[in-house]
C-alpha cells in the first residue's frame, strides 16, 4: 500500500493546539488530533504551557510518521504573543497569555512611548493584545528578564525554532497589532529603536521561508525524514486569507472566525480606520497592508451558549423576527466595535428556548461582524472560514446585514493556508465550497431594526 503525501501542519489557536495533516495534492485535512491549548496560573503570570505543547506535537508527529509520508511542516498560530530566548535557545521567561491582566501597572508608561496609529496601523488594545504591552512590561518589572533576553521570536516561529533551531520573526505575526511593525514602510516601529530591542530583534522573514530540515533530535524524536523541511510560518487568521488571496479577484472580504472574528478587506473602499473601535492594518502573507477589524466573536458565542444547545426548528426563526428578539453589544467589552457597551437583550433570555436563544444569538454575532466589515469599507462577496462557516443563520444575515453574497468556505481554513507556504505551485483550482447565501428580504427588517437600536435612532424597548 503506497502511503500518502501529506504536509504537517501545526496550528496552536488561543482555545485548542492541533495537529493536522493537509494531503500534498488534494490540499484537504486527512488526520487532525487536538488538545486544549492550557494557561498555567501565575507565578509569575499566567502564561502557556509550552512543555505540554510540544509534548503533543512531537506525539502527534510521532504517530502520524507511521501512517504517512510526511514532506513539510509548517506552522500557523494566534498572535498577540512572542516567545523571548536566551544564550542556550532556552526561554528566558514563560510565555505569556495575552489576557493578562496585570499589564495595566505599567499601561499609562507604555501609553506615553508607543507609536502612533498612523505609523503601526495597531490601535491601543486592552489586556497584552497589544505585543509591545507585554514586553515593555516584563522588561520595566524584571530587568533580569531583559538582560537574560537575547532574541525576541514571535510566536509561530518559536515553534519553527523548536523544529529546526533558526530564529526568524515573520511579517504577518510582526503586523497584527503589535505596536513593533510599520506596516507601510515595512520595518520595525520607532518605538523599537527608542527603546533599544531591535538588536535583539530575530531576523525577519516571509512566511513561506524555508527555514531548514528538522532537527536529529527531532527526527529521531518521531520517525520523520532528516531532511523533511520546516517552513517560517504564519499568524492564523493570515492563514486563512492566503488561499483566497491567490484564487479570488478583487475586490472581496474575508471573515476568519475562531476565539476571534477578524474580518480582512480586500481592495477595500477607501475609508479612514477608527483605532477606537478595534480596527487595525494587518499584514498578509505577501507583505501587503490589509484593512481589518475584530471583536471576540469565538469566545462570545461559547460565553453565550454554554449551556444551551446548539440547534434550532423553523419556528425559532420566526418567533425571533415577529417578536423582535435582538441581542445588543457587547458580551466582550474589551474589544470589538463597540468596546465599553454592556449589552442588553430586548426580551428576558431565560423566558427563550434553546432554539430560539440560538438564532437570536446567531444573528446578534452576523450583525456585529456586519459592524466590523462596515468600518473597513468591505467590498465584494464575503467569504466565511472556520466554525462560523457551518452557520447558516450566521451566513444568512450576514448577507441581508452587508447586502452581498456570503460564501462559506469550508474547504480552506488555517490549516490549508500554512500548508500552501509549502507548495511552490499552488493549484487554484483546488475547489472551494460554492454554497452562496445572498440577501434575505425576510431578514431585512430584523437588520435595520439591531442598527438603527445600536446607532440611537431608535428606543430600546424590553419586552
Amino acid at each position: 500500500m503506497v502511503q500518502r503525501s501529506v504536509i504537517a501542519v501545526i496550528d496552536i489557536g488561543k482555545t485548542n493546539a492541533k495537529v493536522a495533516l493537509v494531503d500534498r495534492d488534494l490540499l484537504t485535512e486527512v488526520a487532525v488530533v487536538t488538545q486544549p491549548n492550557q494557561v498555567l496560573p501565575a507565578p509569575p503570570y499566567p502564561h502557556f504551557d509550552v512543555d505540554s505543547i510540544y509534548k503533543f506535537i512531537i506525539s502527534s508527529l510521532t504517530k502520524f510518521a507511521t501512517e504517512f509520508v510526511i514532506v513539510a511542516v509548517s506552522v500557523t498560530t494566534h498572535g498577540a504573543c512572542c516567545a523571548l530566548i536566551d544564550d542556550n535557545g532556552e526561554l528566558a521567561t514563560p510565555v505569556m497569555d495575552y489576557e493578562f491582566e496585570g499589564l495595566e501597572s505599567t499601561s499609562d508608561a507604555y501609553d506615553e512611548i508607543r507609536p502612533e496609529f498612523s505609523e503601526t496601523g495597531s490601535p491601543r488594545l486592552a489586556v497584552g493584545l497589544n505585543l509591545g504591552a507585554q514586553i515593555f512590561w516584563l522588561f520595566n518589572n524584571f530587568p533580569e528578564i531583559k538582560i537574560r533576553t537575547k532574541h525576541i521570536v514571535t510566536y509561530a516561529q518559536y515553534w519553527s525554532f523548536q523544529l529546526t533551531g533558526i530564529l526568524r520573526n515573520e511579517l504577518t505575526s510582526l503586523g497584527c497589532h503589535t505596536d513593533l511593525w510599520d506596516p507601510n514602510q515595512s520595518k520595525y516601529s520607532s518605538m523599537v529603536c527608542k527603546l533599544g530591542w531591535l538588536d535583539k530583534m530575530a531576523p525577519v522573514a516571509k512566511a513561506n521561508e524555508q527555514l531548514g530540515p528538522v532537527l536529529p533530535k527531532v527526527s529521531l524524536q518521531t520517525g520523520l525524514q532528516q531532511n523533511v523541511p520546516v517552513y517560517c510560518g504564519i499568524h492564523d487568521s493570515n492563514a486563512s486569507l492566503l488561499p483566497h488571496l491567490v484564487m479570488e479577484k478583487e475586490p472581496f472580504s474575508v471573515v476568519s472566525t475562531g476565539t476571534w472574528v477578524i474580518a480582512m478587506a480586500i481592495d477595500s473602499a477607501q475609508t479612514e480606520l477608527d483605532p477606537k473601535r478595534d480596527t487595525l492594518i494587518n499584514v498578509n502573507g505577501f507583505g501587503d497592508p490589509v484593512p481589518s477589524a475584530r471583536f471576540m466573536g469565538g469566545r462570545e458565542f461559547e460565553v453565550l451558549m454554554a449551556n444551551r444547545k446548539h440547534k434550532f426548528e423553523p419556528e425559532d426563526v420566526e418567533f425571533i423576527l415577529q417578536n423582535n428578539v435582538i441581542l445588543l453589544p457587547s458580551v466582550m467589552q474589551n474589544s470589538g466595535p463597540f468596546q465599553g457597551r454592556q449589552h442588553h437583550w430586548t426580551v428576558e433570555p431565560a423566558r427563550l428556548s434553546d432554539g430560539q436563544y440560538y438564532v437570536a444569538v446567531s444573528y446578534y454575532l452576523a450583525m456585529m461582524t456586519a459592524s466590523c466589515l462596515s468600518l473597513i469599507g468591505g467590498k465584494g462577496k464575503k467569504i466565511v472560514e472556520g466554525p462560523f462557516s457551518k452557520n447558516e443563520l450566521y451566513c444568512d444575515m450576514l448577507a441581508t446585514a452587508t447586502s452581498s453574497p456570503v460564501q462559506p468556505s469550508r474547504g480552506t481554513g488555517t490549516s490549508i493556508g500554512a500548508a500552501i507556504l509549502t507548495l511552490e505551485n499552488y493549484n487554484s483550482s483546488t475547489a472551494l465550497n460554492q454554497e452562496q447565501f445572498e440577501t434575505s428580504q425576510y431578514l431585512k427588517s430584523y437588520a435595520e431594526r439591531w442598527l438603527h437600536i445600536v446607532k440611537g435612532d431608535r428606543p430600546l424597548v424590553i419586552n
